[in-house]
């Protein structure tokens, strides 16, 4: 495989900076001791830090994304585990049609799902329930559990199922014994990426979410309407320490490379 050339090299070093200098920008800001949005040119502080647990609503509102984000991870990880062993392992009718409906919230834009599932709870009478937030975002985080239960199945070996098999275990002891061990990578992963995605969803959330139930990203889109402080670098600052931790792990767990461009070892 032919070597990038410098002008490739400095090109991506461009799009990384790019990408990463707001963020480097909003971590800074957050160590500030000034009352406006500033680079801390006269030394660092953690008053901003600080200010947010001075806040229970923001404290109310992470335990909520928390709480939402584990919850809705590990129901969607129950519902794509068994979808991606039929989709990856069996033949019937209609597996093309039911691997693209899991599949169809990755299509569709998060604010027509926000308006629609808000429709939908309202007339249902259902409206301000955490437990239909938690089926909500399982909705839109399922996709991302599926794709990677799907690939670790379709690309596992079988021939140890058979030689378990042919040693007399049965259908459950293969499961358990043989095919989780083997897919147990894509499963973490797959949970990670979704918990991920969950615990920073703001979108369809500003439009299922009660007072009583607003998610952290909800609140402070609500924070930043009414007023702009470099406490709202704070809590970007740490919500982009929670992500990166859970992406590291990620990437220790599974491997970044397969998840985001399919590659497999």
């Amino acid at each position: 495989m032919r070597n990038n050339g410098p002008i490739a090299l400095i090109f991506h070093a461009l799009v990384v900076a790019f990408v990463l200098a707001p963020l480097l920008v909003v971590c800074l800001v957050a160590f500030t001791p000034e009352d406006t949005l500033s680079l801390p040119t006269h030394g660092v502080s953690l008053r901003w830090f600080k200010a947010i647990f001075e806040h229970p609503d923001f404290v109310q509102s992470f335990y909520n994304s928390l709480l939402l984000a584990l919850l809705s991870a590990t129901f969607s990880l129950c519902v794509a585990l068994p979808a991606g062993l039929a989709i990856g392992r069996l033949s019937f009718a209609g597996r093309d049609f039911l691997n693209a409906l899991f599949l169809s919230p990755l299509i569709i834009p998060t604010m027509v799902l926000g308006v629609a599932l808000m429709r939908l709870f309202a007339s249902m009478g259902v409206s301000g329930s955490f437990g239909w937030l938690v089926v909500a975002h399982v909705v839109v985080i399922s996709p991302y559990v599926l794709r990677l239960v799907l690939a670790a199945v379709v690309g596992m070996d079988k021939s140890a199922e058979q030689a378990a098999q042919s040693l007399g275990a049965g259908p459950w002891t293969v499961f358990r014994r043989v095919t989780l061990p083997m897919i147990l990578p894509g499963i973490t992963g797959g949970w990670l990426l979704a918990f991920i995605n969950s615990f920073d969803e703001l979108t369809m959330s500003i439009f299922v979410t009660t007072p009583a139930t607003v998610t952290l990203p909800v609140r402070m889109y609500m924070y930043a309407t009414e007023s702009i402080d470099p406490m709202m670098a704070s809590v970007s600052a740490l919500m982009i320490l929670v992500t990166g931790a859970a992406m590291l792990i990620l990437d220790r767990v599974y491997g970044l490379d397969k998840v985001l461009i399919g590659q497999q070892g």
